[in-house]
């Protein structure tokens, strides 16, 4: 992989795109490769990206809101697991089911439900088993009601959550998905939830591959129906109203690569089966990973700002992959984004940018970037220079804006 260090950041774009060109061309280049398999899905929004790196490999109307029913208990259960986190909330804790509870959610709801007993006490682990392993909707609102006193209150820790977390379109208005016309997400934004919770709730995400659970002498199976399909599918949710039809958040690996798809929007529950297998059966059949920079590999430069030098490398502090069409080369594009000039003293190791990875107009890949070294600050003299130069150059701006 060519080394960027020493290319100016205007250039920089386009030598990390030629890059990428040339490392994903196939190995054997005597025959022309074969043509991109294409890939179709019946339902109207769907996406699927690679869940380590967040590559995209297929998307239809990713960006859309739409009603997303049960699949946003997936922001529920994020909710609950980082109140657990922070140490506010403990599995042991017991919530008590209200009238509400049950009235809403539970057996006299005629949803989807835990079947927990009117004015019980019921533990956040086994609430969380309702609701991961069943969708009961008398586990979530329990839940809601047990950390922020009622639905309302709750649903608006889950919007904030969700801005921390880098969900800028979901809005949510209840716990449980049942349709309210403001409660929305985008298939892209409920793959990205599902790539937070695995990466980071790695223990409790088990809970998603439980075939089965029992509550008050109710046994219910897990309503996922990849579990049995053998395809290393191992969660996450399954959605359904009226509004939304039917959709399913699922994640599978095979062969250490792992996969998240989102469908939604499918007329009939085997529709919805049989289209998100093949959905996830084609990512693993039609794409594999390539490697673009080892880890501590430059990747590119940033400018500094009153720094003993011009510009400091930027790397990567882990491998950066990416999931590529099989035998075939693919043209992508690729660019540094930071805020700069960056001001110096600059610490080996901070946090400085991003790799934005594009194919055609789409960003299917984002890796963080860090400075690969230090840099102290400069002379008086070199950071009088660089003032003066960000002054010209702030002066230009100006000037071009009153164009």
């Amino acid at each position: 992989m060519p080394v960027l260090s020493r290319l100016p950041m205007r250039n920089a774009a386009f030598a990390i795109a030629a890059a990428l060109i040339l490392s994903l061309l196939p190995a054997a280049a005597q025959t022309p490769p074969p043509k991109k398999e294409e890939f179709q899905i019946s339902a109207p929004y769907a996406i699927l990206i690679e869940a380590d790196s967040g590559t995209v490999l297929f998307e239809k109307n990713a960006d859309k809101l739409n009603p997303p029913a049960s699949m946003s208990k997936l922001m529920t259960v994020e909710l609950v697991l980082h109140t657990i986190a922070q140490g506010k909330l403990k599995l042991d804790d017991e919530m008590t089911i209200s009238e509400n509870a049950w009235r809403k959610g539970g057996a006299p709801s005629g949803g989807s439900a835990m079947f927990a007993a009117l004015n019980s006490r019921v533990s956040v682990d086994n609430l969380l088993h309702g609701v991961m392993v069943q969708s009961g909707n008398d586990a979530c609102i329990a839940l809601a009601e047990g950390i922020a006193g009622n639905e309302l209150a709750f649903s608006e820790l889950m919007n904030r959550r969700a801005r921390e977390i880098g969900l800028a379109q979901s809005h949510f208005t209840n716990s449980t998905g049942i349709h309210e016309p403001e409660h929305l997400m985008t298939a892209r934004e409920l793959a990205k939830l599902a790539q937070h919770i695995i990466k980071t709730y790695a223990e409790p995400y088990k809970i998603y591959a439980e075939r089965e659970f029992t509550w008050n002498k109710v046994r219910q199976q897990n309503r996922n129906p990849l579990l049995a399909l053998n395809i290393g599918a191992d969660g996450l949710k399954t959605g359904y109203t009226k509004e939304a039809g039917y959709g399913l958040v699922a994640s599978a690996v095979n062969n250490g690569l792992r996969l998240i798809a989102v469908g939604n929007g499918f007329k009939t529950m085997k529709e919805r089966s049989d289209e998100m297998r093949k959905l996830m059966e084609w990512g693993f059949r039609a794409f594999e990973s390539r490697q673009l920079f080892a880890q501590g590999e430059t990747v590119g430069e940033a400018k500094l700002y009153g720094g003993a030098q011009a510009r400091v490398a930027l790397v990567s502090p882990t491998p950066i992959r990416l999931l590529v069409p099989r035998a075939a080369s693919e043209k992508l594009s690729a660019k540094v984004v930071y805020a700069g000039p960056v001001r110096a003293p600059v610490e080996k190791g901070q946090p400085i940018g991003t790799l934005k990875v594009s194919r055609g107009d789409n960003i299917v890949m984002e890796a963080p970037l860090q400075a690969g070294e230090d840099v102290g600050s400069g002379s008086l003299h070199q950071r009088a220079f660089d003032a003066m130069s960000e002054l010209v150059i702030n002066v230009f701006r100006a000037g071009v804006d009153r164009l």
